[in-house]
Order: structure tokens, then sequence, then C-alpha cells
């Protein structure tokens, strides 16, 4: 199978699984805020990864939205034409966790640069 095709499928997976959570009432998922970052399927469509991210506790939506998988795969089945409609295995995604800890880092580096350039003119002397 070609990567684009592949890439496609992937693409439409994740539309698809944002599109069937809405639907989906469980409280575990409503009041953590789970969304769906993006689904990665095998070569032969058979499995896919799906990645959230959510507000609450990651353990607890991935046990919601596992309980919850034969109604995503069904939904998916109805709106995807696909010969398989792949397995569902949730992962939570950690990537927006990483960007928010990558901007704080960046942001104590500018607070400690301003430090030192109000030091530095600090201890230089007025010129003459």
């Amino acid at each position: 199978m070609a990567k684009y095709r592949q890439g496609r499928i992937n693409d439409a997976l994740a539309q698809e699984m944002a599109l069937a959570l809405r639907d989906v009432r469980d409280p575990r998922i409503v009041s953590n805020m789970v969304s769906i970052t993006r689904a990665d399927v095998t070569k032969d469509l058979k499995i896919a990864k799906v990645y959230f991210s959510c507000m609450g506790d990651p353990t607890e939506a991935k046990r919601a939205l596992t309980g919850a998988a034969g109604l995503f795969r069904c939904h998916l089945a109805a709106a995807l034409n696909l010969r398989i409609t792949p397995e569902l295995v949730f992962i939570p995604d950690g990537s927006i966790e990483h960007g928010a800890r990558i901007s704080e880092l960046l942001r104590q580096l500018d607070v400690e640069r301003a430090a030192r350039e109000a030091k530095r003119e600090e201890n230089k002397e007025p010129e003459q």
C-alpha cells in the first residue's frame, strides 16, 4: 500500500474518531475533555493507534475509550469505505505536555537572559 493512501486513511480515521467522540456520553470522557490528536494505521489496516489528549487523568480516559471501542468501530465502519475496520488501540499523546514544557523552559531562559543583561547594565560605569 502506498504511503499516500495510508496517510489519507490516518487523517480520515482521526477525523471520524473526533466526530464519533461527540456522541459519547460517558462522563469519564466528557469530564476529562478528551480530544483525538492523530491516528496511525498499520500497513495491513488491521490495527489503528489512536492518540488522544485530555485535561484529566489519561488512564481513566483510556479505560473509557477502550470500553467504547465497539461504538467507535461501528461508526468508522459506516463512515469509512474500508474492507476491514481496524482494531483500535488508544494511546495518550504527550505532545501537548511536551510542548508546554519546552515553552516553560524557553520562558525561563528569557527571564535569566534579561536578569543577566540588567546585571551587566548595573555593573557598567556611566560614561561622562
